[in-house]
């Protein structure tokens, strides 16, 4: 799937989602998806006229059928474009727990619950790697 340059930025949220153990769950991109087979936090573009937070709820929701509890921004990155044409992002970080039980859109193939040091073991993409370093540096949120 190729992305165009809009001519702007694209706001996208991202959702670090904690189950119990700290362990944040990660999601395999289904083939013919942009970068399929690389795994990424849960997450989109923000609609217009949702705000973030409804985007995050909505994305997690779509994308897991989890409900995400105790919403809570932590940072945003700016994911200029990787190649000319390609789309930038301002991305939007929150991280939340959660209830319910896990179930995968079409979006993905698999699912995993990771921990600070299997990090490197996934090819993350949308510059997620950069962005779970930078919060297991500094895991309390940004206040706003």
């Amino acid at each position: 799937m190729e992305t165009k340059d809009l001519g702007r930025p694209v706001p996208a949220i991202r959702l670090i989602v904690q189950n119990d153990r700290g362990c944040v769950l990660v999601l395999q991109r289904a083939p013919g998806s942009t970068d399929g087979g690389r795994w990424s936090l849960p997450g989109g573009k923000i609609d217009y006229g949702e705000t973030a937070e409804q985007s995050a709820e909505r994305e997690l929701r779509e994308e897991t059928g989890l409900i995400p509890k105790n919403l809570t921004f932590c940072f945003f990155q700016n994911s200029l474009p990787p190649a000319p044409g390609k789309m930038h992002c301002i991305n939007l970080y929150f991280r939340c727990t959660f209830e319910g039980e896990l179930m995968l859109n079409n979006e993905s193939v698999a699912a995993a619950w990771i921990a600070r040091e299997e990090l490197e073991r996934y090819s993350l993409t949308f510059r997620n790697d950069e962005a779970l370093a930078r919060f297991w540096a500094n895991p309390e949120p940004v206040k706003v």
